[in-house]
């Protein structure tokens, strides 16, 4: 059999690269030679991926509300990746941080975008029978959501609203225990956690704390600032930055409220969200005033944060 000379450059590439680990090519090559060609169901595992939907209920809707929230799931591990590589990059640069922003930018503009799923693409009768089935479970739960928010900005911005100043400075361990999520899922009538949050933080609390502590001088909006104060700061960078915030801290979770108007909204009582959390103080942007990089909004603008989209969905 006659050898190109592209296939021998390879095969004595592949000889040395063999050799440097100590192993011998021809093993490897007799494994070649007995794998059965990949296929792309295969490889993405698409029969156990589409397998993974387990309704509770007959209704059809819930295998919706099922896979839906499965993608967003896969979304929030995407942007996950990113903040990841962001964080550990050596010799960060405005360009290479610039592009990974614009991954995860598109990652929430995607699901932002495709939320009238969740909107319009159930029934609110068979929505309000099968969420009985569901609790104390919620997307509230989310684990890495929160990551994603910690990685995002330094951990004090995650404080709830009036416990911020007060605790700039203090340890993350005392920060979490203000953060801003846990009033969503809190008893008005009585500020008991809800067994949802007990649920979470049994689950997730000591990660929040460990990936608050890691990210401390990696998160985002300090390595804008360092960039920033080494002169490498660039608008672009600064634009992708106010449309992660803009992304997660209004459009998000706005897109939610705009659901829960819909599922949850009656007179003269709201109804309760799946594991008791009060969406209509947890959800709208201008009451928590959650804000990664304050430094980048002009003063108006953090005033009015949230304001008009909320208005846009009541109307």
């Amino acid at each position: 059999m006659h050898f190109t000379p592209e296939i021998t450059d390879r095969l004595e590439l592949l000889q040395q690269k063999y050799e440097a680990m100590g192993q011998d090519m021809s093993s490897y090559l007799d494994g070649l030679l007995y794998a059965d060609f990949l296929t792309y169901w295969d490889y993405i595992h698409l029969d156990t991926l589409l397998s993974l939907q387990s309704p509770k209920t007959p209704f059809p809707d819930e295998e919706i509300f099922i896979m839906y929230h499965q993608i967003t799931e896969l979304y929030f591990k995407l942007t996950l990746h990113e903040c990841k590589q962001i964080a550990a990059k050596q010799n960060l640069t405005a360009e290479f941080f610039t592009a990974r922003l614009k991954r995860i930018n598109s990652y929430f503009n995607a699901l932002v975008n495709s939320f009238e799923v969740m909107v319009e693409g159930m029934e609110k009768e068979q929505f309000l029978k099968f969420r009985m089935s569901l609790l104390p479970a919620s997307g509230f739960q989310s684990g890495q959501y929160r990551m994603i928010e910690i990685y995002a900005t330094d951990f004090v911005n995650l404080v709830a609203k009036d416990k911020r100043e007060e605790l700039r400075g203090a340890t993350v361990e005392q920060q979490f225990e203000e953060i801003y999520w846990k009033f969503g899922a809190t008893e008005l009538s009585t500020g008991k956690k809800t067994l949802t949050l007990k649920q979470f933080e049994k689950k997730y609390a000591a990660t929040f704390i460990e990936v608050g502590k890691n990210c401390a001088d990696v998160n985002f909006n300090k390595l804008y600032h360092n960039l920033e104060a080494a002169g490498q700061a660039t608008p672009q960078l600064a634009d992708q930055l106010r449309q992660l915030d803009t992304h997660v801290n209004v459009n998000w979770p706005l897109a939610h409220y705009k659901s829960a108007v819909k599922y949850l909204h009656r007179e003269p009582e709201e109804i309760k969200a799946t594991g008791g959390t009060n969406w209509q103080k947890y959800l709208p942007p201008r009451f928590q005033k959650r804000i990664f990089y304050p430094e980048l909004w002009t003063a108006e603008q953090i005033e009015n944060w949230g304001k008009a989209w909320v208005e846009g969905a009541l109307s």
